[in-house]
């Protein structure tokens, strides 16, 4: 709203000194960040509070873990915390008209929905079960729908394609003259259904090519038929993935805040001429808009932690879990670096697998030799891997910890693929 107000200002010739700074991206993320951490250090209290007195506090199951009955009756719902850091300074900082923008506000407000009414079930029902897995199934495919769609569909989503390089003769004051190279991109934004393939030289693969085998243009159209339902699959998979890690004091929302900076620089690189030429990447236009977004995102999550780190004052429930994963798997499609998640996101990731692999080595070995030794000879103590270390005796702070140096080295990792090649 404030970026639009200085656009309007600007129109009808109004100046006060400062204004142009909201001309500048790096200005506005900043002010996001600030914004958020504000709101969520400021506001947090009052809204756990407001939950406290409304007798929204967590449900234990009994796992047999530590400490585990002294979380009884904590706050939870705190994701509330995290979605207005999260929308407040997107409202007031970035480009409204924006369709990357756009899309990921819906996709916070529908799966923070989602999320949301998982967590009332539970606590105002007083069903452990929350909301049925096949609803939760519908909501994100629904969103991964949208997405998929708008993506696929929308003019103003493409790239623009490198054409050709100026040379732009510079004149210092030393009195030679050299030469730079600057690269020269079309003038039109082209559809186009290209990502980043990581390690990878020529590092950029078109879903289209799928459909397209005998090399027809016309079947370009039906790209849609593999893209939607990989954005599908991938929304739906990091948000669960979001949800598992969100199983002790700190870890998602630290785990969340590191992969939100990644990302943050990789869409400010993505959306400037000069980097993308640098580091030979795709220029996806208006991209660099989203860097406010994640500002906000990594601000939430960082305030979140200020109530949230152990002892937490709060949990933030399906209603912070959901989002964030959606957001973060949003995010990361529309900057074409989805095939970099099991990277960048690997503690969501292990934390995935580790239960998939305890689920069906369970039922591999009931099969085989019974269910009393399938029992006795589980694959992990317990699932997700956050539980199985809990139960082999380390304390939950030092787990958080050790996730998230193990979630900064894949950080430096994901950055280190724009070159390393």
């Amino acid at each position: 709203m404030l970026y639009h107000l200085y656009e309007y200002l600007r129109s009808i010739e109004v100046k006060f000194p400062g204004m142009g700074l909201f001309n500048f991206i790096s200005f506005r993320a900043a002010m996001a960040a600030f914004t958020s951490l504000t709101i969520t250090l400021l506001f947090g209290k009052k809204i756990i509070n407001f939950i406290r007195k409304k007798q929204i506090g967590e449900t234990i199951r009994e796992l047999g873990l530590k400490g585990q009955n002294e979380k009884a009756g904590t706050p939870t719902m705190g994701g509330l915390i995290i979605l207005a850091g999260i929308i407040i300074p997107t409202l007031l900082f970035a480009k409204l008209n924006n369709v990357y923008i756009i899309l990921l506000l819906v996709t916070t407000v529908w799966l923070g929905t989602l999320g949301f009414l998982d967590d009332y079930i539970k606590v105002f029902k007083k069903n452990k079960e929350g909301l049925k897995g096949k609803f939760k199934i519908v909501g994100q495919v629904g969103v991964g729908i949208i997405v998929g769609a708008t993506l696929y569909f929308h003019p103003q989503v493409g790239i623009k394609e490198k054409e050709a390089w100026s040379v732009q003769k510079i004149d210092p004051a030393g009195g030679y003259t050299p030469t730079q190279r600057v690269a020269k991109y079309a003038k039109e934004t082209s559809k186009s259904l290209k990502t980043t393939i990581p390690f990878v030289k020529n590092n950029e693969f078109d879903y289209a090519t799928i459909v397209n085998e005998d090399g027809n243009p016309a079947n370009w159209k039906w790209g849609w038929l593999v893209f939607i339902p990989i954005v599908i699959f991938i929304v739906t998979a990091v948000s669960n993935g979001a949800n598992v890690t969100d199983g002790i004091d700190g870890l998602a929302a630290g785990t969340s805040a590191i992969i939100g900076t990644t990302l943050g620089i990789l869409a400010y690189v993505s959306g400037n001429t000069i980097f993308a030429d640098y580091l030979n990447i795709m220029y996806i236009p208006e991209s660099g808009e989203l860097v406010v977004f994640i500002a906000a995102f990594v601000g939430a999550c960082v305030g979140f932690l200020w109530y949230n780190a152990f002892p937490a004052q709060v949990f933030m429930g399906d209603t912070g879990s959901l989002a964030i994963g959606g957001i973060i798997a949003v995010f990361a499609i529309v900057i074409r670096k989805e095939l970099l998640i099991p990277i960048l996101c690997g503690v969501f990731f292990i934390e995935s697998i580790s239960v998939i692999m305890q689920v069906y080595y369970f039922k591999y070995q009931k099969r085989r030799k019974g269910i009393e030794f399938a029992k006795a000879n589980r694959l992990f103590k317990m699932a997700p891997l956050h539980h199985h270390y809990q139960k082999v005796g380390f304390h939950e702070s030092k787990i958080v910890s050790r996730m998230w140096i193990i979630g900064i080295m894949l950080a430096v990792l994901s950055i280190a693929t724009l070159k390393l090649r």
